[in-house]
């Protein structure tokens, strides 16, 4: 059986010395090369939904692939698809950078200026390694659609839609069904997951804003276990340390909770940082609340337009959930969709103030009654979504088995910091 290659280069010189040296391989199948990490990426997750069989063999990684640093995609995709393995190609053959590829999760590093017997011997070494590990591992869905838990991320359209009651019900819903579920706050400055669930807490996502490498034990102790059962890892009780948490700690942290969660909620907010943004292009569902008024409707055509500007994602892998929805109002969900350009979700949540008084006046929403039609729409969007499993009835109804991604992650490429 053929070696499947999956060339990924940014650089078009060596995207033709590269492919020219692969297709002189014995017995291998290169594919056609990808540009960047966000190619690669959702290459790998699209063949990994569509047949276990038709992921590659094999990854090579340019070391000036982008926008994501090689050794932090190679991270991602042994994290993400564990039994494709990863070669990377670099100008620097060093032991340093050799142990800190290996530490990535690559399987072999091959020195530039290219060699024939030096490329030959490597791709047929992880070749072999990759078949190696799927033939003990068999073909399950769950191990080659992307390893570890499902990644949403619920961001506003505008402050006050709601996000935060919905990141924290989506998540009640999961960790009520039985999977193990984290709750994050990303809304760094302003984040109030721990004022609607009532707890007083030390650590936050702070503390692991500067660990490169968190093991299970650092993570354990920045969450925080509710009474619920779910993990929270909270903002910062001082807002301005919000600026702590870039992009690139934000890709460890979600990378460190999918790997030990079956599920990670994250609440983004309403304000883009290059924190949340990471998250968001991270996510494999990524919902975006509104209200049904045309204040809280173009503020949500406003960010997906900017989303997709910023090459954060597009308007057709967004979802847009509609809150506070009443047959009476002069916006329905199908013109929040055509206006958005935007998947709308079909569960709507309904205006139901009173329902809320009570908990939100607690400071305690997942004290929310069983009967409240609000907490019946959640937790019917969980089902929607797949986060609950398939024998939960009619509350969260969804698809059985591990949830897993509608699509792969994808990288950061406006690097720095954006917006609020």
């Amino acid at each position: 059986m053929p070696t499947r290659i999956l060339p990924a280069v940014g650089d078009a010189d060596a995207v033709r010395s590269l492919t020219t040296l692969l297709t002189q391989l014995p017995d291998a199948e290169p594919l056609p090369p990808v540009a960047d990490s966000t190619q690669l990426v959702d290459t790998l997750a699209r063949l990994a939904a569509e047949s276990v069989d038709d992921l590659p063999e094999v990854v090579v990684v340019h070391e000036r692939i982008g926008p994501v640093p090689a050794l932090e995609l190679i991270r991602e995709v042994a994290l993400r698809f564990p039994a494709v393995g990863v070669i990377l190609v670099t100008s620097d053959a060093g032991p340093g950078l050799f142990s800190a590829a290996m530490d990535a999760g690559a399987r072999g590093l091959v020195a530039l200026p290219l060699s024939y017997e030096e490329m030959a011997s490597r791709v047929q070494a992880v070749a072999q390694w990759s078949t190696g590990v799927r033939r003990h591992l068999g073909h399950g869905g769950d191990v080659f659609g992307g390893a570890g838990g499902r990644v949403v991320t619920v961001s506003g359209a505008k402050g006050g839609v709601g996000a935060t009651l919905a990141a924290v019900h989506l998540a009640l819903a999961a960790q009520s069904s039985g999977y193990g579920t984290a709750l994050v706050d990303m809304d760094l400055q302003a984040g109030d997951v721990a004022s609607y669930l009532d707890v007083q807490f030390r650590r936050s996502v702070v503390d692991l804003a500067a660990i490169t490498d968190i093991s299970p034990r650092v993570l354990a102790d920045a969450v925080f276990r509710h009474d619920t059962g779910l993990a929270l890892l909270l903002a910062p009780g001082e807002g301005e340390r919000g600026e702590e948490v870039t992009d690139r700690a934000t890709r460890h942290i979600v990378g460190a909770l999918r790997s030990r969660y079956d599920v990670v909620v994250l609440d983004c907010g309403a304000q883009l940082s290059g924190a949340s943004a990471a998250a968001v292009e991270m996510a494999d569902t990524a919902l975006l609340l509104t209200t049904p008024d045309a204040v809280a409707v173009r503020a949500a055509k406003r960010t997906v337009r900017m989303w997709d500007r910023l090459q954060i994602r597009k308007a057709e892998e967004t979802t847009v959930v509609v809150n506070r929805h009443t047959r009476g109002a002069e916006i329905q969900p199908p013109l929040v969709q055509k206006i958005t350009g935007t998947a709308v979700a079909a569960t709507a949540i309904p205006a139901a103030f009173k329902e809320l008084q009570g908990a939100v006046g607690a400071g305690r929403i997942h004290d929310l009654d069983h009967r409240s039609t609000v907490k019946q729409a959640l937790w019917g969007l969980a089902g929607e979504l797949r986060l609950v499993k398939a024998s939960e009835g009619e509350q969260g109804r969804g698809g059985g088995g591990r949830p897993r991604g509608d699509r792969g992650s994808v990288s950061f490429r406006r690097r720095g910091r954006t917006g609020g």
